[in-house]
């Protein structure tokens, strides 16, 4: 079965999200009748200028900002490089870095290239909880130090980091603080006033927007050197001309985002919780990747004994379930998660992970379907004996 088939039981939002429908509604004007460039000096480009201003304003409500510190960018990896870069850049006596060894991508490799171009960088260590130790964060802050980095949540095993501890550590070192909190809204309450950040970042898409749209929050006083230079758009802070649909997108979904927290919240959270829970009960072998709680509710990261997470999701796929692999995949081979290696799993027992995220439009039914599924599936690949790639194929193409 192929997903042009039948349904689709979706089971990857950590990965991306449905475009809600009001969303789109929202953004289409502005793909048709309201076309003008928002920095014209004519009424046709002033009214597309307001509905960027009104959009500005949603955003920074979702995080209790002031709209003047939102930066619109094109992702949540842009933003994330944008505060490094600026923390550098406005601090030019000072060449070290602190992050974590579980970042995104979007850190991990912009750290390895700082590295590269003789910048320190102290990669922080996590538990086999996916957890860290803020002692830690506060002895490797140094007097060169220009930016502690630290995701809100991971988004491969869902935990939750103590983020406000880590940036009262910052506040008393004067350190600059960033944070990736992509994975988080409608999630978790953000408030970048109550948890004292210096930059934060978020990626539209991850909370039922189109993708290509993110922001970065930089606080109001606070030296920034602009990443992408040209015009003077986003008050000079990002050049390019803005992406006014996904713009207007990313302000409704903000908004819809801010009514999701509270009992929607919890709705995914016993849904994930009885999909955990039902997967553990049902199939022999399994574990949970990271700690139970503080975790995303909507994120389970479970490693399958005996198995490889590449053939366990071609045939989820058969069944069209999308989820998707602890593992970082590349063409004609696999690699072990590094958030996973980083959280002291085996190789083998990291191939086996995969990751089950759910969102607001996930139903029981979906979750029904996967748990009448996936049982069948791990016996068939454990059948597959001796355990090779051989065999693991062809118990896939059987």
């Amino acid at each position: 079965m192929s997903m042009s088939d039948g349904p689709i039981y979706y089971f990857d939002n950590n990965a991306t999200t449905r475009v809600a429908p009001e969303v789109v509604e929202a953004m289409l004007p502005f793909l048709t009748e309201q076309w003008g460039n928002p920095s014209s000096a004519y009424s046709f480009g002033n009214e597309v200028g307001e509905a960027v201003d009104n959009a500005r304003a949603q955003v920074a409500a979702l995080i209790n900002a002031e709209p003047r510190e939102i930066i619109f960018t094109s992702c949540g990896t842009e933003s994330d490089n944008a505060a490094l870069s600026s923390a550098l850049q406005t601090q030019p006596g000072k060449r070290h870095v602190i992050t974590t060894a579980v970042e995104h991508s979007a850190n991990i490799k912009y750290g390895q290239m700082l590295e590269k171009r003789g910048v320190e960088v102290t990669w922080i260590p996590v538990d086999r909880a996916g957890q860290l130790d803020v002692h830690e964060v506060h002895e490797a802050i140094r007097e060169d130090t220009a930016m502690v980095s630290v995701m809100m949540a991971n988004n491969e095993s869902g935990v939750i980091f103590p983020i406000e501890e880590i940036v009262a550590i910052c506040r008393i070192k004067g350190v600059p603080f960033h944070t990736d909190a992509v994975q988080t809204p409608g999630k978790i309450k953000l408030d970048v006033k109550a948890l004292g950040v210096d930059h934060l970042s978020l990626s539209a898409h991850k909370l039922h927007a189109p993708k290509g749209i993110g922001c970065l929050y930089v606080r109001h006083g606070l030296p920034y050197q602009p990443y992408v230079l040209g015009g003077g758009q986003e008050s000079g802070r990002r050049g390019g001309t803005e992406n006014v649909a996904n713009i207007v997108a990313f302000g409704k979904a903000a908004e819809m985002a801010v009514d999701s927290l509270g009992a929607e919240v919890e709705r995914v959270r016993a849904l994930r919780n009885r999909m955990e829970e039902g997967i553990l009960e049902t199939i022999p072998g399994v574990t949970r990747n990271g700690a139970k709680e503080p975790r995303l509710a909507s994120t389970s990261n479970l490693s399958f004994a005996d198995c490889e997470a590449e053939a366990i999701l071609l045939l989820l796929n058969r069944e069209g379930i999308c989820a998707s692999s602890g593992s970082a995949c590349t063409t004609g081979s696999m690699a072990p998660s590094h958030v996973l290696i980083a959280m002291g799993l085996s190789p083998e027992h990291a191939m086996g992970a995969v990751r089950f995220s759910l969102s607001k439009y996930t139903t029981d039914a979906e979750v029904d379907y996967l748990l009448e599924k996936l049982p069948g599936i791990i016996e068939k690949l454990r059948g597959a004996s001796p355990k090779t790639e051989q065999s693991a194929a062809e118990a896939v193409h059987s």
